[in-house]
């Protein structure tokens, strides 16, 4: 029926885009934060099984290792998410790796980390 964006009609939505829309026979209490829509025809949403991400760890007591589970956001998803490998420290500023498959990261650390949502979650 309609698409808005910050109460204002479009035309159109790209990616990106955090929008507000109406669906025929669709009632609002059905929805639920974090849902993604698409084309289930042509090019359907898929949850991932796991997905890589660089992580900086800002403010956490004690050490952060595999098999930790935190809630994380992701758009406008809050899914608990299992740290289930740290690949590699790397460099906050440029991204450059410091350390390979390390135990744990800390405070002040940025790492690549594999994750593995307890739900199904679009990235």
């Amino acid at each position: 029926k309609s698409v808005e964006m910050h109460h204002e009609a479009l035309q159109e939505a790209v990616p990106g885009d955090n929008v507000g829309f109406n669906i025929k026979n669709v009632s609002v209490k059905e929805l639920r934060r974090g849902y993604v829509a698409g084309d289930s025809k042509l090019n359907p949403p898929k949850g991932a099984a796991d997905f890589t991400a660089q992580v900086i760890v800002l403010n956490h007591p004690g050490q952060i290792s595999n098999g930790y589970t935190p809630v994380l956001d992701c758009h406008t998803a809050h899914i608990a998410c299992k740290f289930s490998e740290i690949k590699e420290k790397v460099d906050r500023r440029t991204g450059k790796s410091t350390e390979d498959n390390p135990k744990a990261i800390k405070s002040g650390d940025a790492a690549i980390v594999i994750l593995v949502p307890t739900k199904p979650m679009c990235v």
